[in-house]
Formats: C-alpha cells, structure tokens, sequence
C-alpha cells in the first residue's frame, strides 16, 4: 500500500493528539486549540475534536478536552455525561 506524504503527517499528528490527551491529569482539562497548539499544529483545533469524536481508546480521556470558550463541547455519550463527569473529577 502507498502512503501520500499528508498521510504520514496525519497518522503523526492522531499520535500526537491521543498522548497528549492521555497525559491530562484527572481534575484538569485542556481546550481543542491547546491541544492542537501542543501537537504542533495550532491551527488543527477542529481535527482535535475529530480525533477526540472517534477515540475508543479507555485510557485517553477526550472527555477532558472542552471548548476554548469553557464549555464542555461535544461528547460521545452525551453533553450531560461529559458535564457529570467533570464535576466528579472537580474540572469544573
């Protein structure tokens, strides 16, 4: 199989992403744009939430990353879960 070069930046970036989102301490959060900042594409805080959208993955909590506004954002199980386990984890 053949890889276009902004495939391999893509694959980078998703690792990027999901470490630097498993490396938020419980109780904290990071926005979509600091999250992108921290992957070294400042400009890509909506990929962020793409990559957060379809993380399955337990031991990266997406659910840490709100909105740059401080609203929690998008959730897969819901807003209300999202919220709920924030409050739980004292972010907010």
């Amino acid at each position: 199989m053949f890889f276009r070069y902004n495939d391999f930046m893509e694959i980078g970036f998703k690792a990027r992403v999901l470490k630097i989102v498993a490396g938020i301490p419980k109780g904290k959060t990071l926005n979509y744009k600091q999250v992108a900042i921290l992957a070294g594409s400042p400009r890509a805080y909506r990929a962020v939430g793409n990559i957060m959208n379809k993380n399955e993955n337990p031991k990266v909590p997406c659910h840490r990353v709100i909105k740059s506004d401080g609203t929690v954002g998008g959730y897969a199980h819901g807003t209300n879960k999202k919220t709920a386990i924030l409050r739980k984890e004292g972010a907010i």
